[in-house]
């Protein structure tokens, strides 16, 4: 991994991202030293402007931000590391130090599309229709979807088996606006069963 640190008085920005959520976190900057220090230690270490020295992210909060990959531009000229926040990234408190929340991948732009539609009372859009048959209607269909699912999964198709499991996760967010809850909560449900001590 060549990074050239020259072009920018021995500095590059470094971007932070969720390696979960990826939503962006934070951006900061290192010289050679931090960079080798982040990738020996697997905890974000920048070079702080301010204090003129390297600086550990967490290293009085104990919000270290754990590395889980180390990405560079094609210009060899910027770095992005996705990683695992121990607590909030921001010195205000706040997960990302970004107000407006980024993209946290396809699931959840798929999540905002069928809403769009449906809230938009989009007539051309199958999505919208189904909606409007009710949650009955919308229920029973993931139900159909899973069993197609499974029947797929028996035999050695795998594309078809993508193709199902495609069309169950797209009706899963339709149930889901149907009950007024969210992906992010789900998620909630099993971050939170994820942390829980196994017996």
């Amino acid at each position: 991994m060549r990074i050239d640190f020259q072009k920018n008085n021995g500095l590059v920005p470094a971007i932070i991202q969720d390696n979960a959520t990826l939503q962006i976190l934070m951006l900061g900057y290192m010289n050679e030293e931090a960079f080798a220090k982040t990738q020996q230690e697997k905890k974000v270490t920048f070079f702080s402007r301010s204090k003129n020295r390297l600086w550990t992210k967490g290293e009085s909060s104990g919000n270290f931000l754990l590395v889980n990959e180390i990405r560079v531009d094609c210009d060899n000229d910027t770095i992005l590391i996705k990683a695992t926040p121990q607590g909030p990234t921001c010195h205000t408190g706040s997960t990302s130090c970004f107000k407006e929340e980024t993209s946290k991948g396809f699931l959840y732009q798929l999540q905002n599309t069928i809403s769009g539609r449906i809230d938009n009372d989009d007539e051309n859009s199958y999505t919208d229709k189904l909606f409007k048959k009710g949650i009955n209607k919308v229920a029973q269909k993931v139900g159909e979807e899973a069993v197609e699912l499974v029947i797929e999964a028996k035999d050695n198709n795998d594309e078809l088996f993508k193709n199902e499991a495609a069309d169950l996760l797209y009706h899963f967010l339709i149930l889901l606006k149907a009950k007024k809850i969210t992906f992010e909560e789900i998620e909630e449900v099993l971050e939170s069963r994820s942390n829980k001590p196994s017996s």
